[in-house]
């Protein structure tokens, strides 16, 4: 649509298909109206998202289950979203909006780190992770993958050195030693929704 940027990160299938992209609005632009056939997740990471239900500031985050329509429509800010499509289960039917800038963190499992849980359904799991400056965290593996979007500050582990924007797909049973460094990291994570077929 004239106005509306896509930068695709993952897709399996053609242009209906399971797919992970950033898509960045003009000021003033809108998508047609669309149902969700398989589902849509969303992260706003710049200005002010909207359609008809409301108006989500960066920082919101949306899930539209299966069989939801909405038309997308970006006032005066502009807006860029991290968005995934044809991934949700059947039965995963919660449609709800978190602005995190609101919500609640709460301790991690090692120093340093705060958690803020965004959604839990059979298996799988999103939240955003706040590491402080010179945080280590424990060897681990992947049951089930981990996703992880860079939204802030640089994360590390033993593989590579990941800034903002940096975007992590690592396969069911990878395994590494995160880390942060002097900027500390902002990142949303998702584990256990990529098996191992």
């Amino acid at each position: 649509m004239p106005g509306v940027d896509r930068m695709k990160l993952d897709r399996i299938g053609d242009e209906v298909a399971r797919a992970t992209s950033l898509v960045r609005y003009v000021p003033n632009s809108s998508f047609s109206p669309h149902q969700h056939s398989g589902g849509e997740e969303i992260f706003v990471l710049e200005g002010v998202f909207g359609d008809e239900h409301g108006m989500y500031p960066a920082g919101s985050y949306i899930r539209n289950p299966i069989g939801t329509a909405h038309q997308p429509v970006i006032g005066e800010e502009g807006a860029t979203i991290f968005v995934k499509l044809h991934q949700f289960k059947a039965d995963d039917q919660k449609q709800f909006v978190i602005n995190t800038n609101e919500a609640t963190w709460h301790p991690g499992l090692v120093d340093g780190l705060e958690v803020m849980p965004l959604h839990q359904h059979d298996g799988e799991n999103i939240a955003l992770v706040k590491w402080a400056p010179h945080t280590v965290f424990n060897p681990h593996k992947h049951w089930g993958g981990e996703e992880i979007l860079v939204i802030k500050g640089t994360f590390y582990d033993e593989h590579g050195e990941y800034p903002e924007g940096s975007w992590l797909r690592s396969p069911h049973m990878s395994e590494h030693r995160p880390y942060t460094k002097d900027d500390g990291a902002l990142i949303y994570v998702k584990v256990g929704h990529l098996t191992s077929d």
